[in-house]
């Protein structure tokens, strides 16, 4: 939930007399603070859940290829909030690499299952941000490129592509068969873009390998991702480049 506190300045609350806390918010003191009620008696709800309804969220979905912190990276710096889906090989795969998958569902908005296809996510009517699949695996990027949508993940990507909607495959495979270009290629001709994990190693301002870890370079890569879809990134390559300045 951390992720709506961005969008409370945007909001303007009003206290009116019989309030109920929502859930969150019950149980959250801090949570009070940063989100007062909104409402007028008789029809009220807490501020919290009016963002969580009125404010656009990025869907971030895993599947099962390796690079999962990829999608811890993403949920913790997105400005949005999100909501997430992850596939029954994408939830094994983060527990063996990132930690327990409880862990990432407590910092998003929304999970939705995979085989879940009544999810909100799953119809192009429901406005959101945008889409990334990270990690995406051979086989999802396979599946979408050629219209498959039997799963809430593919369908998801489906539904963003038929909307005209920023969608993000960040695969993670080496090296590509020449099937895999194909669909890469076939899927980006669609619309959508293909963004493979691989991180941008001149962030590291000079820095040596010994000097930087795997968990500040998949930051980096997730800093590029979110950008894309018009999140800030705390710095480019204009920062930290160490030659050709001379104009």
């Amino acid at each position: 939930m951390d992720g709506l506190r961005w969008s409370a300045s945007f909001v303007v609350f009003k206290r009116c007399g019989s309030c109920i806390w929502c859930s969150l918010c019950s149980n959250n003191s801090d949570h009070r603070s940063i989100f007062p009620h909104i409402g007028d008696c008789g029809n009220c709800r807490c501020a919290c859940c009016f963002i969580r309804r009125y404010i656009m969220n990025l869907v971030v979905a895993l599947t099962g290829a390796s690079g999962s912190y990829a999608a811890k990276a993403i949920v913790e710096r997105s400005k949005w909030p999100v909501t997430l889906i992850a596939s029954k090989m994408g939830k094994m795969v983060y527990e063996q690499e990132a930690g327990p998958f409880e862990e990432l569902e407590e910092m998003v908005d929304q999970v939705w299952q995979d085989g879940n296809l009544a999810a909100t996510v799953s119809s192009g009517s429901v406005p959101t941000v945008g889409m990334v699949v990270a990690p995406c695996s051979a086989n999802t990027l396979g599946k979408v490129s050629a219209g498959i949508a039997d799963s809430l993940v593919s369908r998801s990507v489906h539904c963003h592509l038929k909307e005209s909607r920023r969608v993000v495959l960040c695969v993670r495979e080496a090296p590509w068969s020449p099937i895999t270009a194909r669909n890469a290629a076939s899927f980006s001709a669609a619309g959508g873009t293909v963004m493979p994990i691989s991180p941008p190693y001149y962030m590291g301002k000079g820095r040596m390998p010994h000097e930087i870890s795997v968990a500040e370079m998949i930051g980096f890569y997730a800093d590029h991702v979110l950008a894309l879809f018009g999140q800030e990134a705390p710095q480019t390559w204009a920062d930290v480049r160490q030659w050709g300045k001379e104009s």
